[in-house]
Order: C-alpha cells, then structure tokens, then sequence
C-alpha cells in the first residue's frame, strides 16, 4: 500500500526513543516483581493520581482514539454520550459505593470477588467468559494499531501487526502490571501532547469552532434535543435507550465490573485512594470529546467539502473506512517531527489499550482459572512464572483476533456488541450480590448464564436477520434499528433477564449465612471509609465537583 505520509528521520527517531522507553521501563521494574503481588497488582502502593492515570489509559486505547473519531463520522455528538451520560455515574458509583467490597476483600481479580460471594462456579463462568471479550478487545487493539503502520507508513499488514504485538508483550512480560502502570502513564501525556493539536488544527482551518457546527444537520449536532425521535438522530435511537441501554446497562456493566480497567484500582495504596482512583481519571474521561469527537466533527466536514480529504477505502468491502479518519488528519496537519509524535501518540494509546488487556487476562488466567482447575496448589513463584507464559500466550491469540476486528467497518459496533455479552449481565449479578444478601449462589449462576444466552442470541439475531420484523420492534423500540440501537438494547435485555431471573431463583433457594459475607455486602460492611480525613480529600467531595460538571456540559451541548 502507498504510504500516506514519508517520515523524516527526526521521525524515526521520536518512534524508536518511544519504543526504547517503554522496553527500557519493563526491563528496569523487572528487578521489582518477584512475587504475584509484585506482577500482578503492582505491590498494592500506588497513589490515586498514579492509579487514576493508568485507570483511564488502560481504556484509552483503540475504542478511545480510532474508535470513536470515525464513529462520530456515523454518529455525530452523539458519540458524546458515551464519554458522558456512558461513563461519569458509573465512574463515580464505582468509586463511591463498589470499591469498599473490592479492595477490602484483597481479591486479585473481578471473578475472585464472585467465588468470595457466591461460588467457584460463578467464578469460573466470569473468568473464561472475560478472558475471551478480553482477547477480542486485544486484538482490535492491534489491528487500529496495525492500521496507524499501514496507513500512514505504508507497512504491510503482517508485518504492522506483529511489530506491535512483539512490543506490547516485551514491557509486560518483564514487569507484569507494574510496568504497565508506569508505560500508561507515559502513554497518557503522549497521547494529550500528540492528538490535541489535531482538533485545534483542524477548527482553526475550518474557521473556528462555530464553522465545525455550522451547517451540521441537527441529527449530528446534538445531544438530547433530537432524541425524542429515533429517526431524527443519526445513532437511531431515543433517550430510552441511551439512558437504559448505555447510561445505565452498558456504562456501569464495564466501569465497575471490567477487570480491565478495576485492576488498576486494586494496585493503590489504601482504600482512599482506591476509590478516588476512578474519581480522579472521570475529570479527564469528560475532557476527551474536546479531542476525539472535535476531531471526527472535523473529519466529516473535509470530506464533505472539496478539501482534498478522502477516506480510504475498507480493504474488505471497498466502502469509505471510518476508521482511518484521524491517521489522515494527522497526515494532513502536522509537519516532519511533529508528525512522529502524532504517530508516537496513536502508538501509545493503542499499546495502552492492548497492555491493560494482555496484564487483566493473564491475572484472570493464573489466579481465576489455572490455579483453581489445573494446578491447586501453585506456588507464588510459580504463578508469577505461569503469569509471564500467559502473557506472551496471550499476545499471539490476540494476533488471531486482530484479523476478526477487521471485518468491521466501524469497530465500536463491534466493541460495543462485545461488552452487551458479558459486561451488561455481570453488573446485574454485581449489582444484586453487593446490594441484596439474599441473593444466592445458584441464583447468581444460572440467571448470569441466562443473561448471556439471551444477548448473544439476540445479536446473532440482528447479524444473520432471522428475527421476525415485529419482535425486532419488540427489542429495540425501532422499525429500522442500527447496529449501535441493537447493541443498547440487546444489553439492556441480557441486564433484565439476569436479573429478574437471579432473583426468582434466590427466592427459591438457600443464600449463604450473613457471617460468610461480611466485607461483601452493603450493610455488612464498614462505613467509615472517609474518617478521620479532610473534607478536601474525600471521594465524596469531588465525586459531587465531577456531577456537577457533567451536568453542565449536558445542558450546555443539549
């Protein structure tokens, strides 16, 4: 393929320090991670500041950066909703109220906390069911990585993919979560210092932000006012399911259950500083639409005018690809030198995506499925050893799905399909099993099942269009769903399912004796999480500063 763009050799330069840095930093925390505390939860030291930076790169990766600006292409400000209304309370409510359970029971993972409050079971369910989502997410983080090096470099596709795998998998398998931590926190400044001068670049030769919106139709330009109607938004859905489907089902089914992104707040320090972790990284999460959505918004104008700014065509389907909108914006923008540091940007949110994938499987995989199913009684030497294979083991099975992730035109279809599968019915199982002692471990196990079952055949539904017209107006309130309406609603029904079901089931079996949960229920835990610190310093406060700014930015972007 034609390179979009011939880098300098100052270039070259700004990449390869990039590379030897990180590398540099795995084989430097390498003589730091002698035990499984060590690789798989940092040593439990981190400040909230240092935990919520790598709480929110572990999510900035592909989903965040290539995602998202060829989705607003699609969806307009609509994508705003999932940086806001589909992220913030959830963020919050991790912090506020589900950490106290997480960080006081000294779990390793999300599935050891269910085999703490229901069974093995459950717990071996959730660890097989996420370390599939996780190496589907995995790959498509290599693949939009693979696509910066093809696109803009001109690399062959192969040779893209493996280059990026092998360097993900060097800095984690020498320093596990620890390093992975201290490259996401680089990776978080590069990625802010690389991509905003895209936007700003891109508004100012459009003629300000105002000219961004001018003439924009109300379908792309708006948050709620057009979302009374379906058909009046370019997402193709009502309030109804964005406020049920992603504010609530969706949102909170990956923020507070999603290992990926709650590992990092189990590497803190103390319980303070485990539930400001999400806190602190929400304030940031509000600020990137000003880069991704401002970008794709700037996208969609240039190629609807005769600026010279073309899409590439989809190597599959030959249709305009969304997905390398902000590859060329940057290709477009930046001049020898800086365009190294826009590519090292892309790099570094992609390799922080792909790192936080590869460091939450393999602690899944030591600690929730071989040490329970293959080998009892492990030593810690041994699960570190197991945990360093897992990663390189994972590294190549996300290879393979890298290769799944290309089929799709617009990934967070893909993504967002993923997460309706196994994030939306776990919060109904988390929700009930926190909140409600009653609820049993055979309730929590087969309604988790049933929610899965329920949203995977819906989708398979959707996809192979062997549902019948009137129960496709049934699940997703629409005549002509898109496929971002199927995924909300399909999430929503698999939320419902698990949980009107785990609890009919709970009713009729026995839960386990209130002694056996304390620590793991509302009401049998300690409450005196904030005492005796300042007002300044507690979740609270600044859990209720981050509320009231979401507000804002909703009405004023109504």
């Amino acid at each position: 393929m034609q390179a979009v763009i011939q880098l300098k050799l100052v270039d070259w330069l700004i990449i390869a320090l990039y590379f030897a840095l990180i590398i540099g930093i795995g084989l430097y925390l390498r003589r730091y991670t002698r035990t499984g505390a060590d690789f798989f939860l940092a040593g439990r030291r981190n400040s909230s500041w240092v935990a919520g930076l790598a709480f929110l790169s572990a999510n900035l990766g592909a989903l965040e950066i290539l995602g998202w600006t060829g989705g607003t292409m699609k969806y307009g400000m609509f994508v705003s909703h999932f940086y806001w209304i589909g992220a913030i309370p959830a963020m919050l409510f991790l912090g506020l109220f589900m950490m106290p359970f997480y960080y006081s029971s000294k779990i390793h993972s999300v599935p050891g906390y269910l085999k703490l409050r229901f069974d093995e079971r459950t717990r071996i369910l959730n660890a097989i069911s996420f370390a599939v989502m996780t190496l589907l997410m995995s790959g498509i983080n290599l693949y939009l990585m693979a696509l910066v090096l093809r696109t803009i470099l001109g690399w062959d596709w192969h040779v893209s993919m493996w280059a990026s795998a092998l360097a993900v998998g060097a800095y984690i398998t020498l320093g596990g979560l620890m390093s992975a931590i201290f490259t996401e926190i680089v990776q978080f400044f590069l990625i802010w210092f690389g991509l905003f001068l895209v936007a700003i670049l891109g508004v100012v030769e459009l003629g300000g932000l105002d000219q961004v919106f001018s003439g924009l139709p109300d379908a792309m330009s708006r948050l709620w006012s057009t979302s009374a109607d379906a058909s009046q938004n370019a997402m193709g859905v009502t309030w109804a399911g964005i406020v049920m489907g992603l504010g609530f089902v969706l949102s909170f089914g990956y923020w507070t259950t999603d290992f990926l992104v709650v590992q990092r707040a189990f590497s803190s320090r103390d319980l303070r500083s485990a539930r400001l972790t999400p806190i602190t990284a929400s304030f940031f999460k509000m600020a990137l639409p000003f880069i991704i959505v401002v970008a794709g918004l700037v996208a969609y104008k240039l190629s609807q005018a005769a600026t010279g700014f073309q899409l590439l065509p989809h190597p599959e389907t030959g249709e305009p690809w969304n997905d390398t909108a902000l590859p060329l914006l940057i290709a477009r923008y930046y001049p020898a030198g800086l365009v190294g540091l826009g590519i090292t940007a892309l790099l570094a949110g992609f390799m922080a995506g792909q790192a936080g994938n590869v460091s939450a499987f393999n602690t899944v995989w030591t600690y929730d499925i071989y040490r329970v199913l293959i080998k009892k009684d492990a030593s810690d030497a041994h699960l570190v050893w197991v945990g360093r294979v897992t990663t390189v083991v994972g590294i190549l099975l996300s290879v393979g799905t890298a290769y799944l992730a290309m089929q799709f035109n617009t990934i967070m279809d893909y993504i967002q399909a993923i997460f309706s599968w196994v994030n939306a019915p776990l919060f109904a199982t988390m929700l009930l099993g926190m909140f409600w002692r009653r609820t049993s471990a055979t309730g929590a196990f087969w309604g988790l099942i049933a929610g899965m079952l329920v949203s995977f055949t819906i989708f398979l539904g959707f996809k192979l269009d062997f549902l019948p017209a009137w129960l496709v107006r049934g699940l997703t309130f629409s005549d002509a769903p898109s496929a971002m309406t199927c995924n909300l609603w399909q999430a929503t029904w698999a939320w419902v399912v698990c949980f009107v079901l785990t609890i009919l089931i709970s009713l009729g079996t026995r839960p386990r004796p209130a002694g056996e949960l304390v620590g793991l229920v509302k009401g049998l835990t300690a409450e005196n999480v904030d005492a005796p610190v300042a007002l300044w310093r507690r979740p609270g406060l600044w859990a209720t500063v981050a509320l009231g700014a979401l507000v804002a930015l909703n009405i004023v972007f109504w």
